[in-house]
């Protein structure tokens, strides 16, 4: 017998996990919100009750459904170090001072680097340097011999973005030789801080708690309110020189915040609910420039910002140039974005051939370690490309429900390792922890991501001490991979009114799940492999309505291989429901995120 509260009997799916529905029947508590929000409101009934699921209440859910900024935005001075940072920036333009962005190579350190830059060269700031730095040769974050060279060509401030919170060395360097640093980062902080004129971060260790799921991005964005606000209280803006507007800027902070999966709850809600409405307006050159190389048409959405542009401005840090994606982003040239996006666009192909390859070779890897460990995996090998190991680790997480960490090994035996967690397994925590063990050489990250340097014969090593904290972490009790869902639906009743009415509880994302039903008893009637390992169904539900599903980069992996020999027969689905239009035509489709023969107690 599986657990008493497995849905629909499902107590390990295809892809290993318990199905359970976020809200059990009879909620109680949540039924009478979710009756009262939806009287309240007059909404359906089904969206007062997701909301309720969602630990909204009569009083909260109107501003959860169109939160505004001026209501979330906090004090930028509340932050330590913000008037530092404020004091020393303000300084720096006024004496025209050489600013130059230290950036990191993925979408939150793009689009970081990319607002700071689009701020200064509104506000008149002097020509600014932006650095990104080699993902290969240098690694993650401001190194020494980069301090060096930006002092040599004059830089006379470096501010960090999306990096440099653990940047002890470097920064000691560039104090020495005259280079002011600030910092501005969201990664988990140690008890010591670097050398710098000020480190803003939400997640210092002295900090007030509240703001610590803000994206890099949108510490940017609190920066540049503060600047702003200087400035004018200066008297810096005249007829010649007007205050910008930095509502603008919001699809940067936005495209950031998605992709970097911080919780989209709070002011990350309210900077991407805004945010995705300045990105419709396609005002930025490289955006719009990457979203018609990346075939988005369409009203974008945390999807398309998540899964078809963030992808393409990772490539360039993955496989290519590591500033492309922040020169593309800052730029005010259209033909110079419009060459930028399609490079990356190429750039996003190659990766996938060679995640594909990394990937292949990283499961079998897996394999043998799975069996053994149930709280993490950690494989490695020479070889592996270093810019696909973070979303190769993504992929085995998924695929194991557990930790996982994959870290390419150069010749050397020194290798660069990159981790994803799952709910509830602070991965950041335990990276640091291992740091100041003396176990690898660096590293840190946060709670569903870390990135790390380890020697290979300290592998072994490493994987015990995560392994022994995660247990730790977990109270003896056994990792138990969930499948929350929403509800049960069948096909006829998902028509594209009803999908449009759940996308009123966006923008989805960490914090605020996309909603995710089960279709009972569906009938495969047609399946097979589309693209890049894609599975195209054609499902039947149990009322006889048909309806389009597909299962996303899966052919390969246990949820594909049911899919694909289940012809003619019925599974129980899980996914959530998008809406596909072609050619003038709306139709639903589900993506599926897992499945589990039907009539099957204790699933697989």
């Amino acid at each position: 017998m599986g657990p008493v509260d497995a849905f629909l009997g499902v107590a390990r799916s295809a892809c290993g996990r318990l199905w359970r529905l976020r809200v059990p029947d009879g909620g109680g508590e949540v039924d009478r919100q979710g009756l009262a929000i939806s009287q309240r409101l007059q909404l359906p009934e089904l969206v007062g009750r997701l909301l309720a699921a969602r630990g909204q209440t009569v009083e909260t859910a109107e501003a959860f459904l169109a939160p505004r900024l001026r209501d979330l935005l906090p004090d930028p001075s509340q932050f330590r170090d913000m008037e530092k940072a404020v004091d020393r920036l303000v300084t720096a333009i006024e004496k025209n001072e050489r600013i130059a962005i230290f950036g990191d190579y993925d979408v939150d350190g793009a689009t970081s680097a990319a607002l700071l830059m689009r701020f200064l060269k509104a506000v008149g700031a002097a020509p600014i340097r932006l650095y990104v730095p080699d993902r290969m040769n240098e690694g993650y974050g401001p190194n020494a011999p980069a301090m060096h060279r930006l002092r040599s060509e004059g830089i006379d401030i470096v501010i960090t973005v999306d990096c440099g919170i653990t940047a002890f060395a470097a920064l000691e360097e560039a104090a020495k030789i005259g280079l002011s640093v600030v910092v501005v980062d969201h990664h988990v902080a140690e008890p010591a801080l670097p050398i710098a004129a000020a480190i803003v971060n939400p997640n210092r260790l002295d900090e007030t708690p509240g703001h610590g799921h803000l994206a890099a991005v949108g510490v940017a964005f609190l920066l540049v309110v503060a600047l702003n606000r200087a400035l004018r209280q200066r008297g810096w803006y005249n007829t010649t020189r007007p205050e910008p507007d930095l509502l603008q800027w919001l699809d940067l902070v936005a495209l950031g915040t998605v992709c970097d999966v911080v919780p989209l709850t709070g002011l990350n809600r309210a900077l991407v609910a805004q945010g995705l409405k300045v990105m419709a307006q396609r005002r930025n050159i490289g955006i719009s420039a990457l979203s018609d190389v990346a075939g988005v048409a369409e009203r974008p959405g945390t999807y398309h910002a998540g899964f078809l542009l963030g992808p393409r401005v990772n490539a360039g840090g993955r496989v290519g140039a590591s500033d492309l994606g922040a020169t593309l982003l800052s730029g005010e040239d259209a033909i110079l974005a419009g060459t930028l996006a399609r490079r990356l666009d190429e750039l996003n192909a190659e990766r996938r051939a060679i995640e594909a390859d990394v990937l292949a070779a990283a499961i079998e890897a897996a394999e043998r370690q799975a069996a053994e460990n149930p709280h993490l995996i950690l494989v490695g090998a020479e070889g592996w490309h270093a810019g696909v190991i973070g979303i190769v680790a993504g992929r085995l997480k998924e695929r194991y429900q557990r930790p996982v960490c994959v870290v390419a090994l150069d010749s050397n035996g020194m290798g660069k390792g990159s981790g994803r967690s799952v709910a509830g397994l602070h991965l950041g925590n335990a990276v640091i922890a291992a740091r100041e063990a003396g176990i690898i050489a660096k590293g840190g990250g946060h709670a569903m991501a870390a990135g790390f340097e380890v020697g290979a014969e300290r592998m072994p090593e490493l994987a015990d001490f995560i392994s022994r904290r995660f247990v730790t972490d977990l109270d003896g009790s056994p990792l138990v991979p969930v499948m929350p869902l929403d509800g049960a639906l069948q096909p006829r009743a998902v028509t594209p009114d009803f999908v449009t009415m759940l996308e009123q509880i966006g923008p989805f994302g960490s914090g605020n799940p996309e909603p995710r039903f089960a279709i009972p008893d569906a009938r495969i009637a047609f399946a097979d492999v589309v693209g890049t390992g894609h599975v195209r169904c054609q499902i039947q539900g149990s009322d006889g309505t048909r309806m389009k599903a597909i299962a996303f980069r899966v052919a390969d992996e246990p949820l594909g291989k049911l899919l694909l020999q289940s012809r003619g027969a019925t599974l129980h689905l899980a996914g959530s429901l998008r809406l596909d239009r072609w050619q003038g035509r709306e139709e639903v489709q589900l993506l599926i995120d897992d499945a589990a023969p039907a009539g099957l107690s204790t699933g697989l």
